[in-house]
């Protein structure tokens, strides 16, 4: 293909900042629904990860692709627990407004 765009380091960094301070804004803005919360924090945590491939692919250096399945593995744990937990929360509570959590003091 003649004329190509050539996508740099700096192009992938400058998206992974973006989803970074989206996920940012979406943890700031909404502090009321617990499933929008977790689902900015796996949006952070996947902005991460999109910087590690980015500079493990620029270093030639396949240790950050192989720390990425770990995180993934990881969060994918993490987020299923953490949907386990809503749902308990929504059974007891049948809310899951973040300001309603404060009733499960003993």
């Amino acid at each position: 293909m003649k004329g190509g765009v050539v996508v740099s380091l700096s192009h992938y960094l400058v998206i992974g900042a973006i989803l970074f301070a989206i996920s940012i804004v979406g943890i700031f803005l909404n502090r009321k629904n617990v499933i929008i919360l977790l689902m900015a924090i796996e949006l952070m945590l996947l902005a991460v990860n999109m910087n590690f491939v980015a500079f493990s692919h620029y270093l030639q250096d396949a240790s950050g692709q192989v720390f990425v399945f770990f995180i993934l593995t990881v969060a994918a744990a993490e987020s299923a627990i953490g949907l386990a937990i809503l749902v308990v929360l929504f059974r007891s509570l049948r809310t899951i407004d973040v300001d309603d959590l404060d009733r499960l003091k003993g």
